[in-house]
């Protein structure tokens, strides 16, 4: 079946965010009431064998739409950890009030989690000096954290 390009690019813009096939051929179906296989949406997705045809015009399409919504994640609440953390301490509070234990335990444990690095890139990595002595800069005690891309 030939698609219109509204929906091609529907298609391509989805893809473009990390969306699976099978949630873009739902939304294809929601958004256009149009029946789309997975193997026929994975067609307009560049990185993918199934998408090495695809055209110029949609794979600049894909390119731009894929730069934005990286760069663009910082305005999604949830990637935020102080939102994170707000939303647990909620929930742990309603699990409490309705007695979930297991609940409670759960959230906690993601909240300590969240807390300690847990859902980040970084790593500390201690350095010691001769005999497990503190490795010292000046003086002072020396410790190297990682973040993403960085040899430690």
């Amino acid at each position: 079946m030939k698609l219109e390009d509204e929906v091609k690019t529907f298609i391509v813009q989805a893809l473009a965010c990390f969306d699976p096939p099978s949630a873009v051929v739902k939304a294809v179906k929601e958004e256009f009431d149009l029946a789309v296989s997975p193997q026929q949406v994975e067609s307009y997705d560049p990185n993918k064998r199934a998408g090495r045809n695809l055209s110029d015009e949609y794979r600049q399409i894909f390119t731009a739409t894929r730069e934005t919504f990286l760069r663009d994640t910082a305005a999604i609440g949830v990637s935020h950890r102080a939102v994170r953390l707000r939303t647990l301490q909620r929930l742990a509070e309603r699990a409490e009030k309705m007695g979930n234990v297991a609940l409670v335990a759960s959230l906690l444990e993601q909240v300590a989690r969240e807390c300690g690095d847990a859902f980040t890139n970084k790593r500390q990595t201690e350095v010691s000096g001769k005999d497990g002595q503190p490795l010292l800069a000046g003086g002072i005690a020396v410790t190297f954290v990682d973040g993403p891309g960085r040899p430690s």
